[in-house]
């Protein structure tokens, strides 16, 4: 055979199948793939990609095992860099300062945490790439106005998808009442003489269409598309997206208004004689009823940011309320005369008030100041609401005007749009990531196009227009387990992560007292008696009798101071959150008689 052939075959077997030795040919350079560093210290956190490439295979030896003999790192082209005001929107606060650290390892533990949060910091604003969505708005020619265009000569200039979000629906049940799901893809309809309609309003697909027979005052979605809730004449129904009723709740009774509660699946109400109430639509318990003493409730909304309770009086007053406080959190004077209208902004921000002195204020609701901004208008609104991207609504009867910015105030001229309906506006609402406002009227439901009030971008996990039966059911399963419980809504939301110090101090020092404080010590010595009077046996005795009167006295004290400490402590957590044991029970008959009631 010749010599050709045989290196042929041997080089054949060496290129066969199977996991290549380190002593084979040496790799190409197509072969040479990016990896990862396992060195923390070498990782490139500003998203560059750092190639090792290999040398060329040494001879097969004893002293050359190894596969790499040196190692060269190419970066390739750094990624630009990141603006510092996108970086300042994700930061998440000033370093910490390991000045006053004593161990080293506990140093290098705080400079590992500001490496990973600096990390997450420029990842979370190189996800703004993917909002590839952009706000819409309108841009008029010269010498024009936005608030001369009409709804029709909106939908003209439109797509076709866009268009067929204006329609208007002509209903002989009202005045309506209404509210969009939280993903705004379903819509829900309440006539005052029984009417109540869910429907699909994009693909204008019915849920259900009935009438109850009774006045109905308020509609409101709950957590899912799948129930919602209705006022009626007396008492709070809840029905499923067929029309069945599911629940009648008679503890709430002659309800005005109605707001529901997403995280903390608390549907609040307000009825007629100025009671609040919340109630607990996963485990169908009432939280909390008491009389709030503002008389009837008719201008109540939530704050999204902390789930507190507004409440607007007819003092120009507006009360913050908690369902675990029977007193008002906090009250602000808005207004010199009644209130006609009330509104949050979905990020909790700003408070927009409205009252008939026919001025429309903003107000800070993170500090209570304001008001911010001021409005003068030509006669008062009566419905006030607020956008994802911060744009104002306000009707004044059948007359509605939008600004596209809430913080303008009277340096706009001119409103950003203006329309004329048939007949009073009831009720006003935002459609959640679209450029809608739905406007319910006495004769009807109309949804005017209003280019730039949507968010362009929503979070898929958090609310998905979109969803599917399957991702509606883990989405609900996910919100149950992270339910927010009632005792947690406060004005300040981030005040449970704080510690409280002067309790836990009292608490220190109250152990310290009671707890590590030993019985005095009892030196009794007896008196000498004459012969005969006395013995050792008597005279035990009698010290250990001494001894059981100090022990109990000091047993009393130490109960004593206690009860004081208990009292104390008590008494200042009732004035935040009232005791519910102050009921008289059956179980009092086996209290001592100094503690019952």
């Amino acid at each position: 055979m010749p010599e050709s052939e045989v290196t042929d075959q041997k080089q054949a077997r060496l290129n066969t199948s199977g996991p290549k030795r380190y002593f084979q040919s040496p790799l190409s350079e197509d072969e040479v793939k990016p990896i990862k560093l396992k060195n923390r210290s070498q990782q490139n956190f500003s998203g560059e990609v750092i190639k090792v490439e290999l040398n060329k295979q040494l001879p097969f030896k004893k002293s050359h095992r190894k596969l790499v003999d040196k190692k060269t790192i190419k970066k390739e082209i750094p990624e630009p860099k990141i603006p510092k005001g996108l970086l300042q929107k994700y930061s998440k606060g000033e370093k910490v300062k390991s000045k006053g650290v004593k161990t080293k390892f506990f140093k290098e533990k705080l400079q590992r945490k500001e490496i990973y949060l600096e990390y997450a910091t420029e990842q979370a604003a190189r996800t703004e790439l993917l909002l590839t969505e952009q706000q819409g708005f309108i841009e008029p020619d010269e010498e024009e106005l936005t608030a001369q265009y009409r709804q029709e000569e909106i939908s003209q200039n439109v797509d076709i998808l866009a268009a067929s979000k204006h329609f208007k629906l002509n209903l002989d049940f009202g005045p309506y009442s209404m509210r969009y799901t939280k993903n705004g893809r379903h819509l829900l309809l309440g006539g005052r003489r029984g009417h109540v309609a869910a429907f699909d309003w994009v693909t204008k697909k019915l849920l259900c269409e009935i009438n109850v027979m009774e006045e109905v005052v308020d509609v409101s979605w709950l957590h899912v598309h799948t129930m919602f809730a209705c006022a009626q004449k007396d008492w709070v129904y809840f029905y499923d997206n067929q029309g069945t009723e599911l629940h009648c709740v008679k503890r709430l009774y002659r309800v005005n208004c109605m707001e529901f509660l997403p995280y903390h699946f608390l549907l609040a109400t307000g009825n007629k004689d100025g009671y609040a109430s919340w109630l607990d639509v996963s485990i169908g318990e009432l939280v909390s009823n008491f009389n709030t003493k503002l008389g009837d409730i008719r201008i109540m909304r939530h704050n999204p940011g902390n789930g507190v309770m507004c409440i607007g009086g007819g003092k120009g007053v507006v009360s913050m309320w908690s369902p675990k406080v029977r007193e008002p959190l906090s009250k602000l004077l808005c207004h010199s005369t009644p209130m006609s209208a009330l509104c949050v902004d979905p990020k909790g921000q700003y408070m927009v008030t409205a009252g008939q002195d026919r001025k429309v204020k903003v107000w800070d609701i993170r500090a209570l100041k304001g008001p911010i901004v001021r409005y003068q208008l030509r006669y008062p609104a009566n419905q006030i609401e607020v956008s994802q991207r911060g744009a104002l609504a306000y009707s004044q009867g059948t007359y509605c005007e939008i600004q596209s910015n809430l913080l303008l105030g009277n340096k706009a001229k001119t409103p950003y749009l203006r329309q004329t309906c048939d007949s009073f506006v009831h009720c006003m609402r935002f459609c959640p990531y679209e450029d809608v406002l739905g406007v319910a009227t006495a004769k009807g439901f109309q949804s005017l196009l209003v280019p730039g009030s949507g968010e362009p971008n929503y979070d898929a996990l958090e609310d998905n227009p979109y969803q599917t039966k399957s991702q509606r059911r883990e989405h609900e399963v996910h919100a149950l387990l992270e339910k927010i419980p009632p005792e947690l809504i406060t004005l300040n939301p981030n005040e449970i992560s704080n510690v409280d110090v002067p309790t836990l101090q009292e608490k220190v020092d109250a152990k310290r007292a009671l707890f590590h404080v030993k019985p005095p010590k009892i030196d009794f010595k007896a008196r000498h008696k004459m012969k005969g009077r006395g013995g050792s046996a008597k005279a035990s005795r009698n010290k250990q009798i001494v001894k059981d009167i100090k022990r109990k006295e000091f047993i009393e004290g130490v109960k004593k101071s206690k009860q004081a400490i208990v009292k104390q402590h008590t008494k200042n957590a009732t004035d935040f959150i009232p005791l519910e044991t102050s009921e008289p029970s059956v179980l009092d008959r086996f209290k001592p008689k100094d503690d019952r009631k």
